[in-house]
């Protein structure tokens, strides 16, 4: 794997902190708790994204012409047949 070195700069309450998650002994190095960081945020968005998808997509379907109940009994008729 290709790497690329970065300069970020962290306030000193977040270098301590970093600090403390390798004294912890959780992460060897401040790379390595950085690395796991965008690992997860990657997860996230990952899982997060067919949710944004499906919300983009009911707010340009536009106002529903049925009622509460209607919408309620057809979501709990999906739910029994799934």
């Amino acid at each position: 794997m290709a790497t690329v070195r970065k300069t970020i700069t962290l306030s000193a309450s977040q270098d301590a902190w970093i600090k403390s998650r390798i004294a912890s002994g959780e992460y060897t190095n401040d790379s390595e708790y950085i690395r796991d960081l965008v690992k997860r945020d990657q997860s996230q968005q990952d899982r997060l994204a067919p949710l944004r998808v499906a919300i983009a997509e009911g707010l340009d379907s536009g106002t529903s012409d049925q009622s509460l109940g209607d919408i309620w009994k057809a979501a709990e008729d999906r739910a029994a047949h799934d």
